[in-house]
């Protein structure tokens, strides 16, 4: 499924999902911009891609990065016909034991910055009448989780602004949707013990983890032609954790 060299923006695609996200894309055909916190990662991400992209620097911490982001892709003749808002990060703990600045700040990594991206990009869709934007929340976002309070009101939140941004821009055939993804191996799961493991699958009715393609299959769908008339849902990838 070729996408004839349309480019993708993938926020956080340096490691873990975001990464998988970025390979599936680029096996499909997809002119992929991967955005790192760093300027090591974004030269990593440069060189990963070659001339089937490039990467840049993008973080929460700074509202104007995402300005100079898109100043860089209008400069190319880059600007995207996909944004994959994937990046994100967690301060676990008790409510209580977090600080207005820890949930602060797993706010503006998950869904202010989120924000800001799509309110960049949505410029140049609206004048082109297409586009695609597909936000990556998680199984917590319904579930919840002891000691993630902040983390599952911020993906809370982005479902529930990938929603009403679906209704805002259908009219221009902007398709507005998210993954929540239930638990995917990664560096931080292979550091569970056993017990842990063990615990963690005893969740999951089929049993397994998930991987980072599971995830980047369905967001690649979603980008898809084939997905032109699914907007303002969420889909979940969690091994049946959550059946809605």
């Amino acid at each position: 499924m070729g996408d004839g060299g349309r480019t993708a923006l993938v926020t956080g695609a340096s490691r873990g999902i975001g990464r998988a996200i970025a390979q599936r894309l680029l096996d499909d055909g997809w002119y992929v911009v991967g955005t790192a916190t760093r300027t090591d990662g974004a030269q990593s991400l440069g060189n990963w891609f070659g001339e089937r992209g490039y990467g840049c620097v993008l973080t929460s911490e700074n509202p104007a990065s995402v300005d100079a982001l898109f100043a860089q892709l209008k400069a190319k003749e880059r600007l995207p016909y996909a944004v994959v808002n994937n990046a994100g990060m967690t301060i676990d703990n008790l409510l209580m034991r977090l600080s207005d600045e820890d949930i602060q700040t797993v706010l503006a990594a998950n869904l202010m910055l989120a924000m800001r991206v799509a309110r960049a990009a949505l410029r140049p869709m609206m004048r082109a009448r297409a586009g695609r934007i597909v936000n990556l929340s998680s199984v917590v976002a319904r579930n919840g989780n002891p000691g993630q309070s902040a983390y599952a009101a911020s993906k809370a939140g982005l479902e529930g602004f990938t929603r009403a941004l679906a209704l805002e821009v259908a009219s221009r055939n902007i398709t507005v949707n998210a993954v929540a993804p239930g638990f995917i191996e990664s560096d931080m799961t292979a550091e569970l013990d056993d017990d842990q493991q063990q615990a963690l699958l005893q969740r999951i009715p089929l049993g397994r983890m998930g991987q980072g393609k599971d995830i980047a299959a369905a967001t690649a769908f979603l980008l898809s032609d084939s997905a032109g008339y699914v907007t303002g849902e969420t889909l979940h990838i969690n091994g049946g954790m959550r059946l809605d």
